[in-house]
């Protein structure tokens, strides 16, 4: 369980940042080279390596070197262990929301009984 911890911990600071995300959001389209991915970011190479470090860290994403070309893809497996979390939680508040909408509901059908006020 903690490693499963440890895992979306990893996974939600990846998702953290705008960047990062964006470069998930490309590597949906298909893998990349890091040349590629850093095309659209305003930053230097280096910095734009801590991105990808991060991700790679995570489990998010891999990197597979052929020649010079460092290429990225991404890992599903990781992102299946988000979406399995956060169904969880969908899953436990929808009940909470419901059995809250049931009382409203209940306590709107019961009558208020005048109670007289002491004088």
């Amino acid at each position: 369980m903690a490693h499963h911890q440890t895992s979306l911990d990893g996974i939600f600071q990846a998702l953290a940042d705008p960047t990062r995300r964006a470069v998930i959001g490309r590597l949906g389209q298909g893998p990349a080279s890091i040349t590629e991915l850093a095309r659209p970011f305003a930053m230097a190479l280096p910095s734009f390596m801590k991105h990808i470090q991060l991700l790679e860290g995570s489990g998010l994403i891999r990197t597979e070197k052929a020649g010079r070309v460092r290429t990225c893809a991404l890992q599903p497996h990781s992102f299946a262990l988000a979406e399995s979390w956060l169904s969880a939680q969908r899953a436990l508040w929808e009940a909470r929301t419901d059995r809250l909408e049931r009382f409203v509901t209940a306590t709107q059908d019961t009558p208020i009984q005048d109670k007289e006020t002491p004088a």
